[in-house]
C-alpha cells in the first residue's frame, strides 16, 4: 500500500491518457477548458471552471461503463444552475455560523448563501471561478493540476490563498484528488470535492436510497435549526446516523421521530472520523449499489466527512443525460473539517499561516464489482 492506495495484483500496465479540449467561453470571453484522463478502466473529465469533477465512467460488474456523476451536457447550464456538481469547495467548505468569525482578535463579515450562513464560501466562492490548468501528464498515472489565486479579501476572507487541486488516475480502479493551499496573511481555509455520486449511472433514473452505505465515525455533529453544529460530539449508536455496519441510505431517511433528519431534510450530517486531519489515507466511506455491482471506497487525511443524500434537488436541474434531478438521486461523500470550524473551539483549528500548508487528499477508490448483495437492503 502507498499512500493509502491498495497494491493492484497482476493487473497488465496500461498507459493512460490526457486530453485538453475547450468546454465553452464565459461572458467575458475568458475560455473554460476540459480534460480528459483515461487509463483504460475509469475516464475522468475535469473542467476548469471551479476545478469540477464533471464526468467519472466505471464499470459495472459486467464491465459496462456508466457515467456516475451528476453534472450537466454545457458550461451554460453550469453557469445558469449552479449546484456544486463535482465542483473544488472554498475558500472553506460547509457552513460557517452567520457568516462571521474572528481572527487575531479582528472580526470577519462574509456574504451569506443559506439563511442568515455562509455556505461553500459564500455566492461566490470558488465554485464560481475559473481555475488555471497548470499541467497535464500522459502516462501511467495520467494527472491534471489546477490553480487558482483568491486576493485578499475575496469573499471577505483575509489573505491572499493560492489554491490547487491535482486529479490522478493512480491506480486502475482509483480516481486520487489532492488539495493544497497557502496564504501570505492569517486566514482560514476548508477544500474538498462536491461530487454529486449515483452508482447505478446518471442516466439510470434511479434514486440512490438502495445503496448501501458504510461510515466508520462513532459520533457526528448534530445541527441546530440552521444546520449549523451545536459543538456536541454525539453518539450515533441507537440513531439513523449509525453507519458502522452496511445499511441502506433510505432504510431510516424518513424517520419523522428524528429532529436531526427533519433538520437536514435528511442526511446532511458531518461524521467524526477523528479530531484532527492525518498524514495518511484513511478509510472515510464505502458505498455500494447491489443492482449493478459498483462499490465506491473514499478515503482521505480530512477529520471529517460529511454525508449528504441530496436532499435539495428539486428537478431545477436538468443533467447530461437529460433527465431531471429529483431528491436523493444522488449522495454525496466530503472529506472535510469540521463545519463551522472556526466558530467552535472544540472542533480544532482552520487556521493556515504564512509558511503553513493545507492539504486535503481524497481518494475515490471502485474495486472490482461484487456479486449480488442485500446486505443492509
Amino acid at each position: 500500500m502507498v499512500d493509502g492506495t491498495p497494491a493492484i495484483q497482476d493487473v497488465a500496465v496500461v498507459v493512460g491518457e490526457a486530453a485538453r479540449t475547450p468546454f465553452g467561453t464565459l461572458p467575458d470571453g475568458r475560455v473554460v477548458e476540459e480534460v480528459t484522463l483515461s487509463n483504460g478502466t475509469l475516464t475522468a473529465r475535469i473542467i476548469t471552471w471551479g476545478a469540477a469533477l464533471r464526468c467519472l465512467d466505471v464499470p459495472d460488474r459486467d464491465g459496462h461503463p456508466a457515467d456516475v456523476l451528476l453534472g450537466y451536457a454545457d458550461l451554460g447550464a453550469y453557469l445558469d444552475h449552479p449546484q456544486y456538481f463535482g465542483v473544488s469547495v472554498g475558500r472553506y467548505a460547509n457552513r460557517i455560523r452567520g457568516g462571521r468569525f474572528s481572527l487575531d482578535g479582528r472580526d470577519y463579515t462574509l456574504p451569506t448563501n443559506d439563511g442568515p450562513n455562509t455556505l461553500h464560501g459564500g455566492p461566490d466562492g470558488f465554485d464560481r471561478r475559473l481555475w488555471q490548468v497548470e499541467s497535464v501528464e500522459g502516462g501511467t498515472t495520467p494527472s491534471v493540476t489546477l490553480r487558482y489565486v483568491s486576493p485578499d479579501g475575496e469573499g471577505g476572507f483575509p489573505g491572499t490563498l493560492t489554491a490547487s487541486v491535482t486529479y490522478t488516475l493512480a491506480a486502475p480502479d482509483t480516481l486520487r484528488i489532492a488539495y493544497s493551499a497557502t496564504t501570505d496573511r492569517p486566514t482560514i481555509v476548508n477544500l474538498t470535492n462536491h461530487s454529486y455520486f449515483n452508482l447505478a449511472g446518471e442516466a439510470s433514473g434511479r434514486p440512490v436510497l438502495d445503496h448501501v452505505v458504510t461510515i466508520p465515525a462513532e459520533r457526528y455533529t448534530p445541527v441546530d435549526a440552521t444546520q449549523i453544529p451545536t459543538g456536541e460530539f454525539a453518539p450515533v449508536a441507537g440513531t439513523p446516523f449509525d453507519f458502522r455496519q452496511p445499511r441502506s441510505l433510505g432504510a431510516r431517511i424518513r424517520d419523522g421521530r428524528e429532529v436531526q433528519l427533519l433538520r437536514g431534510h435528511g442526511y446532511d450530517h458531518n461524521y467524526v472520523i477523528s479530531e484532527k486531519p492525518a498524514e495518511a489515507l484513511r478509510l472515510v466511506a464505502r458505498v455500494e449499489d447491489p443492482a449493478s455491482g459498483r462499490v465506491l471506497e473514499v478515503a482521505s487525511t480530512a477529520p471529517g466527512v460529511q454525508l449528504y443524500s441530496g436532499n435539495m434537488l428539486d428537478a431545477t436541474s436538468v443533467g447530461k443525460s437529460g433527465l431531471a434531478y429529483r431528491q436523493s438521486d444522488a449522495f454525496a461523500i466530503e472529506p472535510e473539517l469540521f463545519p463551522d470550524t472556526p466558530n467552535q473551539p472544540g472542533f480544532g483549528s482552520a487556521r493556515l499561516d504564512p509558511g503553513g500548508t493545507f492539504r486535503n487528499v481524497i481518494t475515490y477508490r471502485f474495486p472490482p464489482p461484487s456479486s449480488p448483495d442485500r446486505t443492509g437492503r
